[in-house]
């Protein structure tokens, strides 16, 4: 129950956070976003990719290639968010649905690594509940309505628990496990380096991010 709930209250948590305090700090929420990409990255590469690659199957990295591909197409249409690169340029009257369905997508297939590794889960909490805040200022900002600002959290904040129900409840995708692990590793790689190099201003790294990221690596060894 833990791998479905921790994904869920991270999102709702991050909402909330945002939504009753709306942080203006920007180099707080860098420095999260550091941590995050540095914890998802480690724990992608200590545990899921060489488990992909315990299945022999030779064509395993043009799948993760092909996830790092599918992410780039993801975010011709999300512009990025799924890093925290979003900016109010006009007010919003309805939900931006290819931003919507792009950023669910993603956060769906995240969840099917989870039903496997409930450590993932952790790593997608940390990594959701700053996107969640980041997204939720980026709302309020563009004066959309707020029921529309907590359908769309709200949503998103089950895709990673329902990508990994579908991946438990649904047997015949136990076939195709190490391949679609291997896509998802491939959207990970690409979503955590983007963070890392994305999270100070000029892509230059400080002490402070330094310290972020290297904190993320110590505690991916110790789950």
């Amino acid at each position: 129950m833990i791998k479905y709930l921790i994904p869920l209250l991270a999102v709702i948590a991050g909402y909330g956070f945002a939504f009753f305090l709306q942080p203006e700090n920007k180099s707080r929420l860098k420095l999260l976003l550091s941590f995050s990409g540095s914890f998802l990255l480690s724990l992608t590469v200590m545990h899921l990719l060489p488990e992909v690659y315990e299945g022999h199957n030779h064509a395993i990295g043009l799948y993760i290639m092909g996830g790092i591909l599918f992410q780039i197409i993801l975010e011709f249409f999300s512009k990025g968010a799924e890093h925290g690169h979003v900016h109010v340029h006009h007010e919003m009257t309805t939900i931006p649905w290819a931003l919507f369905i792009s950023l669910c997508l993603h956060a769906f297939l995240e969840g099917f690594p989870v039903s496997h590794h409930e450590n993932m889960a952790i790593a997608i909490a940390v990594h959701h509940f700053p996107i969640a805040i980041i997204l939720t200022v980026f709302f309020i900002g563009a004066k959309l309505n707020k029921l529309s600002i907590f359908i769309f959290m709200l949503t998103f904040a089950t895709m990673t628990p329902l990508g990994t129900a579908v991946s438990v409840f649904i047997p015949q995708l136990a076939n195709y496990y190490n391949e679609i692990t291997a896509v998802v590793i491939g959207i990970l790689f690409h979503i955590s380096s983007t963070i890392i190099f994305e999270a100070t201003e000029n892509h230059k790294f400080n002490l402070a991010k330094l310290s972020m990221i290297g904190l993320g690596i110590l505690l991916a060894l110790f789950i």
